[in-house]
C-alpha cells in the first residue's frame, strides 16, 4: 500500500508538473497574441500602452506592439521546447517585474487601482506555474551559446547604432541640421532604437521622417531576437561518426543489411550515431533546424532496435530536439510507433525483383523502345565494382558527375551517399555509359545485403539521348546475375498512391484537388516525373514513413528534411561558425 501511494503521488506531481508547463506556453502565446493585435489595432494598443504610463502597469510582457508581441512569441517557442536557459530568463524577468509590482503596490498612487493588483496577481500566477513547472524544462543548450549571444549582442549594436547613426544623418530634415554632431546622431539613433515616442526624444538641430524612425526601431527588433536566438538555440550535433563507429555499423550491415534498402546510408560521413546497450544496433541521424533526422530504419539487430531508439528520444529530450524519421520502412514505423512517434505515409519506394522482371507485354512498350534506340545509336554500358575503377578514372568519373549535375547543390540525405569514390565504398556498383568516344551518363548503387543493389546517384549529359537511363537501368537487370543480385531498390516515389489514385475513374474532389497542387509543385521538385520514371519498370512498391511526436512540429520537420535533401537553403547563425565546428570535428576525427 505504501509504495502504491508512493507511485500514486509520484504520478500526481508529474502531472502538476506538465500542467504547469503548458500554463506557461499558453501564456506566452496568449500575450504575444494580444501584443500582435494591439499593434494593429490602434485604439486597443493605445489603451494598453496608457495603462503602462504614470500609475498604472500591466502583467508581465504585455506591452502592446510588434517587438514585444515577437519577443513573447519567440520565448513561448523556446519554452515549449523546454529550453532550460529560456526558463532561467523567464524567471529573472518575470521575477523582477513582480518584485518591483509589489513595490509599487506599497505606495498610494499605484495601490488605488484595481488593474494594478490584476496585473500583479497575473504575473505572480506565472512565476508560480514557471517554479512548479521546472523540472519539464531540462533541455540543455550549446555550451557556445552564452558566448555567441554577447558576440551578437556587442556586434550588432555597434552595427545597428552605426546605421542608425547614419540613416539619421541621411534624413536629418531640420533646417539647423548642423548644429549637430556626429556623436549626438549617434545617441538619437540608439534612442530611436529602445523608443518610437516623439515626447521623449528631443535634440536640437536632429527632426527624421517617421518611416525612418520605424526602421532603426525595426533593427533593434531583429537584433534583439538574433540575441535570444543565440542564447536559446539547441545543440547542434558536432560529434561525427568516428572510424570506430563506421567499422561496427559495416559489421552490423554485414548481418542485417539485407532488412532495409537504406541501410548503407546510414554510412554517411555528415551523420552521427547512437547505440543501444548492447552495442547490437544504432539509430543514426543528423540534427538539422533544431530536428533531430533519422533516416530508414534502425541499424542491427530487430530485438535491439528499442534500446536505440529509446537513447535516441532520450537524447533529443536532453537537448530539446524535435524527433524524426524520414523514409521508415513498415517493420521499422511499427517499431517507432511503439515509442510514442507518430506515422505518416511520405511515398514509395520502387523495388524491382528481377526474379518477376520482364520486358514482354504492352506495359513495357515504352522501356523496351527506348532501350532499342539507344542500343541502335552505339551506346555501350559497362558495369564494375568501384574498387576495380583505376583511381584516375574515378576521379574523371567525379568530375563528370559534377559537370552532369543539375545545380549547384549535391541533394540527398535518405537515398543518397554524397562521397562518389570513397575507397571505403568498394562494393559499390558503377554503371558507366559511353557513346563511343566518351562517357555520357552514369549510374552508382550501394549494397543491399548480400543479394541487392539500392540506387545511389543517377547523372547523363543533357546532349545525350532521351530513354538513357532506361538504358542503363535494362543493362543492370541484365547482368545482375553476375554480381549476384536479385533485387534492385530504384527512387522513392513521393505520394505516388495519390497519382496513382487520382488518375483513376470516380476519383473524388479531394483527391483530384491534392494530385492537381502535387502535380503543380512538380515543375520544381519532379514530383510526379519520379513516380513516372519509376513505375515503367512495373516495380513492386514499398511504403515508407514519416515518424515525428507531435503535429506542430511538422511545419519544422519539413523545413529541416527540405534542407537536409538539399531542396532548401536557408542562412546559418553565423556561417563562419558552422564551418569552423565541422572543421575542428573533421580534426577530431
Amino acid at each position: 500500500m505504501r509504495h502504491g501511494r508512493g507511485r500514486q503521488a509520484s504520478r500526481d506531481r508529474e502531472r502538476r508538473s506538465a500542467r504547469c508547463y503548458a500554463s506557461t506556453v499558453w501564456y506566452l502565446r496568449a500575450v504575444a497574441f494580444v501584443n500582435f493585435l494591439a499593434a494593429i489595432w490602434v485604439t486597443f494598443g493605445n489603451d494598453i500602452r496608457r495603462h503602462n504610463d504614470d500609475e498604472f502597469f500591466t502583467p508581465y510582457l504585455l506591452t502592446a506592439g510588434f517587438f514585444s508581441g515577437a519577443v513573447s512569441l519567440f520565448l513561448a517557442v523556446t519554452m515549449r521546447r523546454r529550453k532550460r536557459a529560456a526558463w532561467i530568463c523567464n524567471l529573472l524577468l518575470a521575477g523582477l517585474i513582480l518584485l518591483l509590482s509589489v513595490l509599487a503596490l506599497g505606495l498610494p498612487v499605484y495601490r488605488q487601482h484595481t488593474q494594478n493588483w490584476f496585473s500583479t496577481c497575473v504575473t505572480a500566477l506565472f512565476v508560480a506555474v514557471l517554479v512548479g513547472g521546472r523540472r519539464e524544462f531540462s533541455a540543455k543548450g550549446d555550451r557556445s551559446n552564452p558566448a555567441l549571444a554577447s558576440t551578437v549582442a556587442i556586434g550588432g549594436f555597434l552595427t545597428c547604432s552605426l546605421l542608425a547613426a547614419l540613416l539619421v544623418t541621411v534624413t536629418n530634415t531640420d533646417p539647423d541640421a548642423r548644429r549637430s554632431d556626429f556623436l549626438e546622431r549617434w545617441h538619437y539613433g540608439v534612442l530611436r532604437m529602445i523608443s518610437l515616442a516623439y515626447n521623449d526624444i528631443s535634440f536640437a538641430g536632429i527632426s527624421t521622417p517617421n518611416w525612418a524612425n520605424v526602421m532603426i526601431n525595426v533593427m533593434s527588433t531583429v537584433l534583439v531576437l538574433l540575441v535570444l536566438y543565440a542564447a536559446f538555440r539547441s545543440r547542434r550535433a558536432i560529434d561525427a561518426m568516428t572510424e570506430e563507429d563506421l567499422g561496427r555499423l559495416r559489421s552490423l550491415l554485414e548481418r542485417h543489411g539485407d532488412r532495409d534498402s537504406l541501410g548503407y546510408f546510414a554510412l554517411r560521413r555528415d551523420k552521427s550515431v547512437v547505440w543501444s546497450p548492447s552495442g547490437k544496433s544504432a539509430v543514426t541521424y543528423r540534427v538539422v533546424s533544431g530536428v533531430s533526422l533519422a533516416s530508414g530504419d534502425p541499424i542491427g539487430d530487430p530485438e535491439a532496435w528499442p534500446g536505440a531508439i529509446d537513447r535516441w528520444l532520450a537524447q533529443g529530450r536532453e537537448y530539446g530536439w524535435a524527433p524524426a524519421v524520414i523514409g521508415a520502412s513498415e517493420e521499422g514505423g511499427t517499431v517507432y510507433t511503439r515509442h510514442g512517434l507518430n506515422a505518416l505515409e511520405l511515398g514509395d519506394e520502387a523495388i524491382v525483383d528481377l526474379g518477376e522482371f520482364t520486358l514482354e507485354g504492352r506495359a513495357m512498350r515504352g522501356v523496351r523502345q527506348a532501350y532499342h534506340r539507344n542500343e541502335r545509336a552505339g551506346y555501350t554500358v559497362q558495369i564494375r565494382r568501384h574498387r576495380d575503377i583505376p583511381a584516375q578514372e574515378m576521379a574523371d568519373l567525379i568530375r563528370f558527375a559534377d559537370d552532369w549535375r543539375d545545380g549547384e547543390t549535391e541533394r540527398g540525405f535518405s537515398m543518397a551517399l554524397g562521397r562518389l569514390g570513397d575507397p571505403e565504398d568498394g562494393q559499390c556498383v558503377m554503371v558507366l555509359c559511353h557513346d563511343g568516344e566518351r562517357p555520357c551518363g552514369l549510374l552508382s548503387f550501394v549494397p543491399w545485403g548480400d543479394d541487392g543493389l539500392s540506387l545511389d546517384l543517377m547523372r547523363r549529359d543533357r546532349d545525350s539521348e532521351n530513354g538513357l537511363f532506361e538504358f542503363m537501368v535494362l543493362k543492370v537487370i541484365q547482368q545482375a546475375g553476375e554480381f549476384g543480385v536479385r533485387q534492385i531498390s530504384l527512387n522513392f516515389a513521393m505520394f505516388r498512391s495519390v497519382f496513382e489514385r487520382g488518375s483513376r475513374l470516380g476519383a473524388g474532389p479531394v483527391l483530384r484537388l491534392w494530385r492537381s497542387l502535387l502535380s503543380f509543385f512538380s515543375r520544381w521538385w519532379q514530383i510526379e516525373s519520379l513516380y513516372r520514371a519509376n513505375a515503367k519498370y512495373r516495380p513492386i512498391w514499398e511504403p515508407r514513413y514519416l515518424l515525428f511526436d507531435k503535429s506542430a512540429d511538422l511545419l519544422r520537420i519539413t523545413v529541416a528534411s527540405a534542407r537536409a535533401e538539399g531542396f532548401l537553403e536557408l542562412p546559418g547563425l553565423p556561417k563562419w561558425l558552422n564551418r569552423r565546428r565541422m572543421s575542428n570535428a573533421d580534426r577530431k576525427r
